[in-house]
Parts: structure tokens; C-alpha cells; sequence
């Protein structure tokens, strides 16, 4: 049997074993056109069970988001739920605002239904770190939120939470996706309508806890009334659930775009949902110069991370992360404050300053939620990406809308005196120097290309970077490993990693400028962006880019 005979027959098979009418039909029509490049790409190989799940576009097919997909997803989490001991327990689903977010939704809550678990589904699409705490406040077994997140529009995936509330680790996940492949045709899964809708009370409940946790009292009434934040939801579903948090922590309703305040799944007036993304600010940009707001905040489709802009500019995840973290310290906030080792190196030298437990973690929410002790706890920790957890309390993941509300605090704090958040960032320069990061990214089509690459930098690491000796650390041999080399020296500091997540390598470029008096701080950012141009062509030579 020639490939493509092959190639059709498995597509047919598949045909015959999808659930969804429509699903179907898309493979049959692609089999009747005989369009194999297209069936070649449907059928590649399945979607892996990757960071907290599975992510990929809305398309038939097994290496597609879709019900048939989702079913045995949902069949697979259900048997490895099981044989961890965890069978009849709650399991609550939640879901966005995405196209097929509420089916998809729906059919994880048939089948697990069907398994003997307890399930209960958001009401209506929310947020996604409402999911996150959700699972403890109804004491389940584990937790699904249906999200995409902030990837393009033709997206969708599918995230696991464990009964922590936190995002799974390996080996779970490697576990997950055997027991996926091990479920038969998604058709013959059984399924259930024993499941219920939770009401509101759910969103209710986090918005109390974060304002409890955050206590917007110790700022006096009336500073907070006098910050005026302005706000996009980015087309997804943050938009009421931080209104409800700013209300209850009694600050005036964010100013929002109005172009961005519903849920769209098109996302039409960005060319990529996320707020890291060039010109995806640029409307939040323009309100807050119209409305001479004190602070802008984006939160990306499932208000899982935020975007800061303060004096006019959109500040970095490490600037952001600094502020938050310094913010906390300051407050007397005691514990474990953790990051990623992409992230910058300011946040280590905040915590010496204040003599408490610092952890760099890998890459990724699921190990930095887990950087605490039983006697120091995670109190803070945060992503360059973009994404921070204020109050790890309430949802052990990266939180947007929290961290949308601690930004509103402190900016009232600072306002109350005169300054702003950039001129905080800018204290800290003159107290702990100035700690510039940035990034060299290079998107390949040959997968090949970034294996090559990282082999050239083990292989033959530089000695030197901007003229000072450096020293390679290759971090497949820490535990966990990490596919990353760091190369470190005085006031220099480089990872370089594969995305998790994209066909991209990246180096995460770091340079600590010393600011000698109040007047060298802009003389420092200055010597900062023209010392991380200088990194980006040597990593750029470096890795043969």
C-alpha cells in the first residue's frame, strides 16, 4: 500500500471514530478532495501532553484541538486520576471565551462525569486563575480549564490542574499522555449528563480572597480613589472579574478600551493576543495618554499575566516583577520569593537586602508555585513573561488580575508622595544598580537548526561577553534538568534555552550597570540598552544565528 492509500485509510478510520458531526466531515471532505499535504499535517502525530496540557489549533484530526481530541483527553485524565488513588473525587472545569472553549468545556465534564468523578463547571467563561483556586475552595481531585491563553486566534488547549491548584510536573504529565494514548476509539468513551453548573458564588470567592489577601486598607481611602488606572482585557474574559476586585478593593472602575472590554474569540483588533507583542498595547497606549491615567494595565485573553505601561512606556516582566516584589518586602511580607532562571537578577538582590528565602526555579508557573518550605512558604514569585503571583494563597498559578491590583496599590502608595512606579524602579537603580535584561529570539522553520545551535554552545561556550571572563554552566546537569547553558561573570549574565512552547531559541540577555548618584540613572539605562546590543551580536555570533 502506497503513503498516501496509507494516509487515507487512517484518515477514514479516524472519520469513523469521531464523535462531532462536524469534526467528521471536515476529514471526510479533505479525504473525498484526496488533499494529503493537508491530511499529512492533521495526522502527523497527536498533540503532546506538554506545559499543563495540550495546546494546538481548532482543526480535525488527532494533531488538532476538537472533540474527539478532547474526549480522549478527558477519558485519559480520568484513568490516570484513578489509578493515583483519586477516583469519585470532585473535578471542576472551567473554559474561556475561545471558539469551542464552552463544547470542549462540556464534553470534559461527559466523560469524567461517566468515570465516577463529581464534576462541576464554571458557569460562564472566567479567568483562569478563578479556575486555579477554584479547585482547593471545593476541595477537588484536579482541575481543567479549557484556554488557549494567549495564542492566536485559531487556538485553543486544555490545562490541568492537580488538587494543589498548581499546574502538573513530570512525571504526571508523561503519565497523562500514556494513559491518552492508551484510550480507544474517542467514539466508544462513555459519557454522562451527571455534572452540575456551579452560580457565582465561585468568582465571588476569589474576588474576596484576593482583596483579603492584598488588604487595600493599608492604603488610606482616598489615595486610592485618586488613581486613575487605565485597562484592556485584551478581547478575553479578565475584564468583570477585575472590575469586581477593583470595586471591592474601593478604587473607581478602571478606564477601558472599549474596542478591547468584551470577549472576542477573533481577537480583531490585535495581531496577536499577547501584551509582550508589538502594538498589542498600542490602544491601552492611547487611552491612557486621552485619560492621563496613572497606570496602565493589559491582561492577556485569560488573565493569566499582565502588562504594566507607567510614564508613557511598557515596562518588562523583571521591571514589573522588582516593583511587586519590592513592594511586598517593604510591606514586611516574609517567606519564599522565587522566579524562573530566564528572569532578571534584581529580585535576588531585593531579598538579600531583606534577609529572606530566595529560589530560582526552571522555566515555567508549575515549578516556581512549588519554590516554597513548609516553614517559608512562596509568598511572591514571577516570570519575565509576564506573569507574577501575588497572593499564592489564593491561586497557585501566575495570576493577572491580583497582580492588576497589587500594581494599583502601590501606584497609589507612590502617588500619595509624588512619584510613580518608574520612579521607584529608578530608587532602585541607585540603591542596588541598574539590572538591565532584554532578549535575543531566533524563530526557525528546521527544528534541526536550534538543536544545532545549542550543541555549537556546549561544544564551544565564549570566554568573554562585553570584554569580561564568563563561566558556562551547562543546566542539563542540575536537577531537574533543564535544556539551557547560563554563561555568568561580573555584571554579566546569559541564558540561553529552546522555547517550550514556539519553533524559537532564545537567549535571555542580562547586564548590571553600577549608578553612582541620583543624576547617573538615565546615564546607566543608556550604557544598559547599548550593553544588551552589544550581547545580542556576540550570542548572535555565538550560536551561528
Amino acid at each position: 500500500m502506497s503513503l498516501p492509500d496509507a494516509l487515507l485509510d487512517t484518515a477514514r478510520a479516524w472519520a469513523a471514530d469521531d464523535p462531532h458531526p462536524g469534526d467528521r466531515a471536515e476529514i471526510e471532505a479533505l479525504v473525498a478532495a484526496g488533499d494529503t499535504a493537508e491530511l499529512e499535517r492533521r495526522f502527523a502525530g497527536p498533540l503532546t501532553f506538554g506545559t499543563a496540557g495540550l495546546r494546538g489549533p481548532l482543526r480535525a484530526g488527532p494533531a488538532g484541538m476538537n472533540a474527539a481530541v478532547v474526549t480522549r483527553a478527558a477519558a485519559g485524565l480520568g484513568t490516570w486520576l484513578t489509578t493515583a488513588g483519586s477516583g469519585g473525587g470532585g473535578v471542576v472545569v472551567g473554559f474561556d471565551a475561545r471558539r469551542r472553549s464552552d463544547e470542549f468545556a462540556r464534553v470534559t465534564a461527559a466523560v469524567l462525569a461517566a468515570a465516577g468523578f463529581a464534576v462541576q463547571v464554571l458557569p460562564r467563561p472566567l479567568p483562569t486563575p478563578v479556575l486555579s483556586s477554584a479547585v482547593r475552595s471545593l476541595g477537588c481531585v484536579a482541575g481543567v480549564m479549557v484556554t488557549a491563553s494567549h495564542n492566536p486566534p485559531q487556538d485553543n488547549g486544555y490545562k490541568v490542574y492537580l488538587g494543589d491548584g498548581a499546574q502538573l510536573v513530570p512525571p504526571a504529565d508523561r503519565e497523562i499522555e500514556a494513559a491518552i494514548a492508551a484510550v480507544g476509539p474517542a467514539r466508544e468513551v462513555p459519557t454522562s449528563d451527571d455534572w452540575t453548573t456551579l452560580g457565582d458564588d465561585v468568582a465571588a470567592g476569589y474576588v474576596a480572597a484576593v482583596v483579603r489577601a492584598l488588604q487595600p486598607d493599608r492604603v488610606p481611602a482616598a489615595d486610592r480613589a485618586a488613581v486613575t488606572v487605565a485597562y484592556t482585557a485584551m478581547h478575553g474574559v479578565g475584564a468583570d472579574t477585575t472590575r469586581a476586585v477593583f470595586a471591592a478593593a474601593g478604587f473607581a472602575p478602571p478606564v477601558s478600551v472599549p474596542e478591547q472590554d468584551a470577549p472576542d474569540p477573533a481577537f480583531p483588533t490585535v495581531a496577536f493576543p499577547n501584551p509582550e507583542e508589538p502594538g498589542a498595547v498600542d490602544l491601552l497606549l492611547a487611552l491612557a495618554g486621552r485619560t492621563g491615567a496613572d497606570v496602565a494595565i493589559a491582561e492577556d485573553p485569560d488573565a493569566d499575566r499582565c502588562s504594566v505601561v507607567c510614564d508613557g512606556r511598557q515596562l518588562t516582566g523583571d521591571e514589573v516583577g522588582a516593583l511587586l516584589a519590592d513592594w511586598l518586602l517593604r510591606r514586611g511580607v516574609r517567606g519564599t520569593y522565587a522566579s524562573s532562571l530566564v528572569s532578571g537578577s534584581l529580585l535576588h538582590a531585593l531579598t538579600q537586602a531583606h534577609g529572606v528565602r530566595f529560589a530560582e526555579t526552571p522555566t515555567g508557573f508549575k515549578w516556581i508555585i512549588r519554590a516554597g518550605t513548609d516553614d517559608e512558604p512562596l509568598v511572591f514569585g514571577y516570570e519575565e513573561a509576564l506573569g507574577y503571583a501575588v497572593t499564592p494563597e489564593v491561586a497557585r498559578d501566575k495570576d493577572g488580575i491580583s497582580a492588576a491590583l497589587a500594581v494599583a496599590l502601590l501606584t497609589a502608595e507612590l502617588k500619595a508622595t509624588g512619584r510613580t512606579p518608574v520612579d521607584r524602579l529608578d530608587e532602585l537603580a541607585r540603591e542596588h544598580g541598574l539590572f538591565a535584561t532584554g532578549q535575543l529570539s531566533a524563530r526557525v522553520e528546521d527544528l534541526t537548526l536550534i538543536s544545532e545551535a545549542m550543541a555549537r554552545l556546549r561544544a564551544d561556550p565564549p570566554s568573554r561577553l562585553l570584554g569580561r571572563p564568563v563561566t558556562a554552566t551547562d543546566l542539563l546537569t542540575e536537577d531537574p534538568p533543564v535544556d539551557a547553558v547560563r554563561l555568568l561573570g561580573d555584571g554579566v549574565r546569559v541564558v540561553v534555552r529552546p522555547s517550550g512552547t514556539e519553533p524559537k531559541l532564545k537567549a535571555y540577555l542580562e547586564t548590571v550597570v553600577p549608578v553612582h548618584d541620583d543624576a547617573g540613572v538615565i546615564a546607566a539605562r543608556g550604557r544598559g540598552e547599548d550593553e544588551l546590543d552589544q550581547l545580542r551580536g556576540e550570542m548572535a555570533h555565538a550560536l551561528g544565528l
